[in-house]
């Protein structure tokens, strides 16, 4: 039942719990949040996710394609706590949902698949909340699937995701017949009727209870091992933990990450909801317990306690565009806002008028005076604020750091299907853009298209069906293309470029010598000084490297980007009238386009790590079908009758694998991918050829290049051709 809430003694934040659900796709993480919505009597009636009738899965292509696409927050009340809720995406293509969710929550529930573990994404949501430091507990659903085994998922959680799991409950029954838990911190059984609903607590079952006091000596076995005050207790006659010990260690442990409690439960047969909920508001930080949040301004780090009655702080992390107008949704750090206040964005340098606050529950909202510290409300009336925009007092300002978008990996041509509506689609892609910053809309300099960017197939599919259900216009759109990069295979050594240009008033003068070698292209590009004797003062260093900087937006091969060289500057000289940071930085940039240009390139291209679950009888096919995408099988295991293969794709190999690995399975098989980064594009791709000067022919030294669309010019005389590789196909 729902209980309400009640003043805290000490402070209201300490009964604020502001938490987020992470798992990969289909794990379950959207009807464990309408569960604990249900258990809660926020709902009266479960929704499910095969019918659409979920409170967070609002959105209409959400309940088409039965998957989570946006993040959702919902709020709820429990055992006398505030329970504010984020019900983030589980696919790869919407990570950017999760980053920035993750930025402002206390702490998380991650949700494991009893039958498959942890899988791909698991893990990266993992890593996520890794880097924002927000503590987790783990919920291992659907106990009730045939397969389901705990014990095995706990020991994936061990090995890929290196937490010490601190296993609370013990299973009643194995897959169908799966009834209950055996809590071990409280050596109790809890069992659900067939209905589910609340938990009859008892003993613990006869043919349990050694099994329970074994497993129960392991945890606090773990625990001592981890936590210093619980080993002393344990070491103390008569060997053993006191519930109470117990109970604190394990919140100590998941408060610093050394440690996560493991539930388990049927999220569908809403079994294990409220053990959940209990061990959320037991072992989970509230607003009090984290770090005060750091920002700057003017250059010097301030930090802002979780306070109502200090300074407004607050950070934006989602913008929507719904019906009855423009809502922000924001994380109160401190201070308090109302209705009517004004508020400064200390990144644009504007200020706003607070029109409303709202509560948010998914798509339905509860009017609000106020929000203070620890709050995740919504907020209308700000007409500027973009996600991972800060929101402070105008008389105390702070700056936060706001999320990182990733860069984005594949990319549609979008255009129109009638001229008189190219301005309401760009119109379109602004407003897109803006609430979803990992979408990058751009018109290419060559061909004159717009150009929608974004994390995979299914994200651009989703945003160009947004634009038509939002009363946009028809949409045409070109095949998917991948973000490349070029990068540096051999560098060149002492190229010498002048910069002179007169016009008959203050010349330009700049003199560089650069050498450019291979660096590993996940880091980057570098950049360095061995200049001796002031030949090239400081200043005039920096206006190089600004210079080289803008070189890298285009590289020869076919225009991309170029990462993973360093260049050192070793040489130069200066004019005492002509040289300015303007003639150094356009040297840089010239000398550096030509120093590429005689440098040998190679093309890359983003992979994915690719997981394709299959029927045993289909991997013949599927093996096949990756071998002709360029794939590189990396692993196989089977599970539960069924084979789950590994590998790693180019991205521009898997545009329509979903239709064809349903073709190849009867429907049977599925698939998950996960960006890995870039790898260098040689394997079957078409050559490029280039001229190394005038006169020459044709050399190898482009042998290492790829280049898609390119095409094999004649041979000019002299030399001739070079040979191309064997994995090559040249045209």
């Amino acid at each position: 039942m729902r209980t309400e809430l009640h003043p805290n003694s000490v402070n209201p934040l300490a009964a604020v719990r502001n938490l987020g659900i992470l798992a990969h796709v289909d794990a379950g993480m959207t009807t464990v949040t309408e569960r604990i919505l249900f258990a809660t009597g926020t709902i009266h009636k479960r929704g499910e996710v095969h019918d659409g009738t979920t409170v967070t899965d609002f959105d209409s292509q959400e309940r088409d394609r039965g998957i989570t696409i946006f993040a959702a927050a919902v709020s709820c009340a429990w055992d006398g706590h505030r329970v504010n809720l984020i019900d983030t995406p589980g696919h790869v293509d919407f990570a950017d949902e999760v980053e920035r969710s993750l930025r402002v929550l206390d702490g998380a529930i991650a949700v494991f698949d009893a039958v498959a573990g942890v899988e791909p994404q698991s893990e990266s949501v993992w890593r996520q909340a890794d880097r924002h430091g927000v503590p987790r507990i783990a919920f291992v659903n659907k106990m009730d699937r045939a397969g389901a085994d705990l014990d095995r998922a706990v020991e994936s959680i061990r090995t890929r995701l290196h937490p010490a799991p601190l296993v609370v409950q013990v299973p009643i029954g194995r897959e169908d017949g799966f009834t209950g838990v055996v809590d071990l911190v409280r050596m109790r059984a809890l069992v659900w009727a067939d209905g589910g609903g609340t938990a009859v607590a008892g003993p613990v079952p006869a043919s349990l209870r050694e099994e329970a006091e074994r497993r129960r000596h392991t945890l606090e076995e773990t625990v001592a091992g981890l936590h210093p005050a619980a080993l002393e207790e344990f070491c103390a006659p008569p060997g053993r933990l006191s519930t109470g010990t117990l109970v604190t260690a394990l919140r100590d442990l998941t408060r610093t990450g050394d440690g996560i409690v493991v539930l388990c439960g049927s999220a569908y047969r809403n079994r294990g909801i409220e053990p959940l909920l209990d061990a959320a508001v037991a072992y989970l930080p509230s607003p009090l317990d984290v770090p005060a949040v750091l920002g700057t301004h003017q250059g010097a780090e301030q930090r802002r306690a979780a306070a109502p009655e200090g300074p407004f702080a607050a950070l934006a992390f989602k913008v929507t565009a719904t019906a009855t107008g423009r809502l922000t949704h924001v994380r109160v750090y401190s201070g308090t806002i109302e209705k009517g206040d004004t508020v400064w964005n200390p990144a644009n340098r504007r200020t706003e008028r607070v029109a409303r606050i709202l509560r948010v529950m998914a798509d339905r909202h509860e009017p609000l005076d106020r929000a203070v510290a620890g709050d995740i409300v919504a907020v209308v009336g700000l007409k500027s604020a973009r996600p991972g925009a800060t929101l402070c007092d105008p008389g105390a300002p702070l700056l936060l750091e706001p999320p990182v978008a990733p860069d984005p990996v594949v990319s549609v041509a979008v255009e129109a299907r009638r001229r008189t509506d190219t301005d309401r689609l760009a119109q379109a892609l602004a407003r897109l853009a803006e609430e979803d910053p990992s979408l990058v809309v751009r018109t290419d300099a060559e061909t004159g298209q717009t150009v929608l960017s974004g994390m995979g197939e299914l994200h651009l599919e989703v945003a160009v069906e947004k634009i038509r259900r939002d009363g946009g216009p028809e949409v045409t759109v070109g095949r998917p293309r991948v973000a490349l990069r070029e990068t540096v295979v051999h560098g060149v050594t002492g190229l010498v470029y002048r910069h002179v240009h007169q016009t008959g008033g203050a010349g330009q003068f700049a003199h560089v010598v650069l050498d450019v070698e291979p660096l590993d292209h996940e880091a980057g590009f570098e950049f360095r000084s061995a200049v001796v004797g002031g030949r090239v003062p400081q200043e005039y260093v920096r206006a190089v490297e600004a210079g080289c900087r803008d070189a890298l937006a285009e590289g020869p091969l076919g225009g991309h980007p170029v990462t993973g060289l360093r260049v050192t500057l070793t040489d130069g000289s200066t004019h005492v009238k002509d040289s300015s940071d303007t003639a150094f930085r356009t040297a840089g940039k010239l000398g550096l386009r030509e120093a590429l240009r005689g440098s040998v390139m190679a093309l890359l291209e983003p992979v994915a790590e690719v997981t394709v679950t299959v029927p045993e009888d289909a991997v013949g096919g599927v093996l096949g079908d990756l071998a002709a995408r360029r794939g590189r099988v990396t692993g196989s295991a089977g599970r539960g009758g069924a084979a789950v293969l590994t590998a790693t794709v180019p991205l521009a190999e898997l545009f329509g694998y979903a239709t064809r690995l349903r073709g190849r399975t009867q429907g049977r098989g599925t698939f998950t991918t996960r960006p890995t980064g870039y790898a260098p594009a040689l394997a079957t791709a078409t050559v490029r050829w280039r001229r190394l000067r005038p006169g020459v022919g044709y050399g190898d030294r482009a042998v290492a290049s790829a280049a898609p669309r390119c095409r094999l010019r004649r041979p000019c005389g002299g030399v001739g051709y070079a040979p191309a590789p064997a994995t090559a196909t040249v045209r």
